[in-house]
């Protein structure tokens, strides 16, 4: 599997997501926009501009409320022509979200667990379960809903493809190319790793926007991906 690179656009300001967007030029066609920029950069009429110029875009949102809510305004970020939307993965937002979509073009991406918590961070949250099985258990209810796809770290890429089948979108963030830091993420693994594993889309962010010359990481990345590089 080939995959498809999302270049997280995790900057303050449309100013500088459209710097990043110019410097990567053709390298890369499809972008995700989370709170940062939605909330303080003018980030959702962005996406819209992006998708105008025939990027694909991602907002990722983690919307959580009551059904209603969630149902509305998935239906207004369907409205956009966004490629996916990420929720929650507790079942009744799922299924919300899901009627918000219907019809539309737009896929609903359920987030399992972060890749910034490990099963220490879940305990301290209440949980009863580690990580791999509320990760299992929310894939179990992504599949049956029938939303598109599931947001889970490349750790559980593979058991999280063995619960949904072949058809079903696996995102994983929490990406790290050869000589990248691993920042805040925990549950971490290479492109091709993750891809290996069973995902479908690579989300990274730093990587490429941090970089000296982001179309170039872009081109890097894709060779790993590919299988085609292998840095000490």
């Amino acid at each position: 599997m080939t995959g498809t690179l999302i270049v997280a656009l995790d900057v303050d300001t449309r100013a500088e997501a459209e710097a990043i967007v110019a410097r990567v030029g053709d390298a890369a066609e499809f972008y995700k926009i989370g709170y940062q920029l939605c909330y303080g950069g003018d980030g959702l009429a962005f996406g819209k501009a992006l998708l105008a110029a025939g990027k694909q875009v991602f907002f990722d949102l983690k919307l959580l409320d009551i059904a209603n809510t969630v149902e509305q305004g998935a239906a207004a970020i369907a409205a956009t022509g966004a490629t996916f939307l990420t929720v929650h993965a507790y079942p009744q937002t799922m299924r919300a979200a899901q009627r918000g979509v219907s019809g539309t073009a737009t896929q609903i991406l359920g987030v399992s667990v972060l890749t910034s918590m490990d099963d220490a961070d879940l305990k301290a949250a209440g949980y009863d379960r580690d990580a791999a099985g509320l990760v299992a258990l929310r894939a179990g209810a992504a599949r049956e809903i029938g939303i598109g796809g599931l947001v889970c770290s490349p750790r559980e890429a593979e058991m999280v493809r063995a619960i949904v089948g072949p058809d079903f979108a696996i995102v994983t963030p929490g990406i790290r190319p050869s000589g990248s830091a691993s920042g805040d993420q925990k549950r971490i693994a290479g492109p091709r790793e993750a891809l290996d594993a069973g995902a479908t889309h690579l989300v990274i962010g730093r990587p490429i926007t941090e970089a000296p010359d982001p179309a170039e990481a872009v081109r890097r990345i894709r060779l790993e991906m590919a299988g085609g590089l292998r840095l000490a």
